[in-house]
């Protein structure tokens, strides 16, 4: 058995997320069927982690065992030839047979994009989060700045997880502005459900006034999810890159 690793770009907008569901299409569903059409058998894709429905990704990782050598280019070109043009294999690697795209991951790093024109653009409109108006950014950077470090981040993420340990080290939450936009750049060693979107749903409440730069602390510490702001819809997330 060979071990091959890939690297995938998708808008996830049409999607129900990464993770194969009975009803509806998503992108581990989509890459199962493009790699098993061109094997004959079925093939597990296990995947880096699970994009909720509605997210992006520029650098979504994962593998699959195959019973034979292939030449990674031809393959690349031949799964895309099976999927739909909002999804994209980039590139197919050889990769250890010990590999595993999920457990292998040191960090993964997410971008969550706010459209702060008047007039969304329509060429970005899939890709960001519209909030028409100025946000405060210096009082997000000093709410952010609360966040960075290892923590329990409870409070931001879903009630009903199964996650047993909450614990994350977030090593980056940088902010940066341009004319019409606001993105937040989040970098840890990995992330739990709705974690950067709830992230980013609570600096825009401060960007807009509407909560405090302590607030952040208080709802990080008191690790209840009612403390900490809504979660920022997924158009405006894309996961960027997984780090090995």
């Amino acid at each position: 058995m060979r071990n091959f690793k890939i690297t995938i770009q998708y808008d996830g907008t049409d999607y129900h997320g990464w993770q194969i569901q009975p009803n509806g299409r998503t992108i581990q569903g989509e890459l199962t069927r493009a790699v098993s059409l061109l094997e004959h058998r079925p093939v597990t894709i296990y995947g880096a982690g699970r994009t909720d429905a509605g997210v992006h990704a520029e650098g979504q990782t994962a593998n699959f065992f195959l019973d034979r050598d292939v030449d990674c280019r031809v393959f690349r070109d031949a799964i895309n030839a099976n999927l739909d043009r909002d999804i994209r294999i980039v590139r197919v690697e050889t990769a250890s047979e010990d590999f595993n795209a999920r457990n292998s991951a040191t960090g993964k790093v997410y971008r969550y994009r706010i459209w702060t024109g008047d007039v969304v653009s329509p060429f970005a409109r899939r890709y960001v989060s519209h909030h028409r108006g100025r946000l405060d950014v210096d009082s997000m950077r000093k709410g952010a700045a609360h966040l960075i470090g290892t923590h329990d981040f409870t409070a931001f993420t879903v009630l009903d997880s199964d996650v047993k340990d909450n614990t994350r080290s977030l090593s980056t939450l940088q902010i940066e502005e341009t004319a019409n936009e606001i993105s937040i750049i989040a970098i840890a060693d990995g992330f739990l459900r709705y974690m950067v979107r709830t992230i980013a749903g609570t600096l825009i409440d401060v960007g807009r006034g509407k909560r405090t730069c302590a607030s952040v602390s208080t709802a990080l510490e008191s690790r209840e999810r009612a403390n900490a702001g809504p979660t920022a819809p997924a158009c405006g997330l894309t996961l960027v890159r997984v780090d090995y």
